[in-house]
């Protein structure tokens, strides 16, 4: 029972050496990168990954290249800003160990949590953990969803997933811990990257008229639920402007999906 690391690159100097001190157990490490001008492809290479270069092509797309390339029997997708926790690599020994013959028969994947950092703080609260992942999957078992944002994993039709408490209760809980957003102004330009794709899957089927209720009382509203409802209060300063923010990413993508189809309109 072999493991390979799926992961995709661009520009990820600053992140790509944590990942990958992280996986260095693994069978294979394979990285598709989309034209990197720093030193993500050398230092994939100083920990004998094997290095695609290949055009970007959108997150599912390239995803999915990447784990076509994978030739374990099993595939850990991470993203170059994710790490695996010592609690992931030693699941997988015991998964070899101990239930390799159940394993062998499934056919399906396990749910991994996911703890997201922000300006440095684990947020435990709000929503944001345990964000399960769909991320550790038999190979050719589904793909991940053709979509411009937040692309998940989804399997094939009849094939299931296996709960991870059923075969770990020891040591540290098996996560990938997920370097998300440093500083403020990174996340920020993030939340305005992905404001726009989101307006795009917003206005795929109809244009979106203006709405008040989507622009305003939304995010306020998701505001409310996150910080207070679901005690993002109780993760202090970082939770405060993680919650502040991403309700401004709801009303930007609202007021984007508008203006597309507003520009749509005019253009006819």
């Amino acid at each position: 029972m072999s493991l390979s690391v799926a992961i995709i690159t661009l520009n990820e100097e600053a992140n790509i050496r944590r990942t990958l001190e992280s996986v260095k157990w693994a069978d294979e490490i394979v990285i598709v990168d989309s034209g990197s001008t720093d030193k993500t492809c050398e230092i994939a290479r100083e920990f004998g990954a094997k290095v695609f270069i290949e055009p970007w092509k959108g997150f599912a797309a390239q995803k999915n290249s990447t784990i076509d390339k994978c030739t374990s029997d099993w595939i850990l997708s991470l993203d170059a800003d994710e790490e695996a926790s010592v609690g992931l690599s030693e699941l997988w020994y015991l998964l070899q160990r101990h239930n390799r013959d159940l394993v062998d028969q499934f056919q399906g994947g396990f749910f991994i949590w996911r703890q997201n950092l922000f300006l440095g703080r684990w947020i435990k609260r709000g929503g944001y953990y345990p964000d399960e992942k769909l991320r550790l999957f038999r190979k050719g078992s589904g793909k991940f969803e053709d979509r411009p944002v937040h692309e998940d994993y989804r399997l094939s039709d009849g094939l299931k997933t296996i709960d991870l408490e059923s075969f770990y209760d020891l040591g540290p809980y098996p996560v990938v811990i997920h370097h998300a957003y440093p500083t403020l102004s990174g996340y920020i330009e993030h939340m305005n990257r992905y404001s726009s794709l989101g307006a795009a899957i917003a206005t795929k089927d109809k244009p979106r008229s203006f709405s008040l209720f989507n622009i305003v009382i939304r995010p306020i509203a998701t505001f409310i639920y996150n910080y207070f409802l679901r005690f993002g209060f109780l993760d202090g300063r970082e939770g405060l402007l993680l919650h502040l923010y991403h309700s401004v990413y709801v009303s930007w993508k609202y007021a984007k999906a508008w203006e597309r189809g507003r520009a749509a309109s005019s253009s006819q």
